[in-house]
C-alpha cells in the first residue's frame, strides 16, 4: 500500500519526459519572433498532441492559450491606444510580457510547477 499520497495541484509535472514537455509548450512561444505565427501554432499543436498521453500538461496548456487570447485583446487594445499615443506603452509593455512569461514558464514547468501568467484572463478553465 502507498501512504506517500500527497495532493498534487493539477499541472504539477512529476516525470522528466512531462518536465520537458511543459518547458517546450511555454517556450514555443517564442518563435513567434522567428517565424510567424509560429508562437501560435507549435503551442496549440504541442499542447493538443500531448494532453491525452500528460494529462497534467492540460493545465499548462490552457495557461498558455488563455495568455494568447489575453493577448491578442490587450493588442488590440494598445492599437486603438496608438492614436493618443498611450497605445505605443502598451505594446512596448506587451512585447516584454510576450518574451519574459514564457521564459518564466518554461523554467518552472522544467521544475515541476505550474505557473499562472498574470495579467491573464482565464477563458479556458
Amino acid at each position: 500500500m502507498n501512504y506517500n499520497m500527497q495532493y498534487q495541484p493539477p499541472g504539477v509535472l512529476q516525470t522528466p519526459e512531462q518536465k520537458q514537455t511543459g518547458m517546450f509548450l511555454h517556450l514555443s512561444q517564442l518563435l513567434n519572433f522567428i517565424v510567424p505565427f509560429g508562437g501560435v501554432i507549435a503551442p496549440i499543436l504541442i499542447w493538443q498532441m500531448k494532453k491525452d498521453e500528460m494529462p497534467t500538461l492540460d493545465a499548462h496548456g490552457k495557461m498558455v492559450a488563455n495568455w494568447m487570447i489575453s493577448a491578442l485583446i490587450y493588442g488590440a487594445v494598445s492599437l486603438v491606444l496608438t492614436f493618443v499615443l498611450i497605445g505605443i506603452l502598451g505594446f512596448i509593455a506587451l512585447g516584454i510580457m510576450g518574451i519574459v512569461f514564457p521564459i518564466i514558464g518554461g523554467i518552472k514547468a522544467n521544475n515541476g510547477e505550474f505557473w499562472e501568467y498574470p495579467l491573464t484572463i482565464k477563458f479556458l478553465k
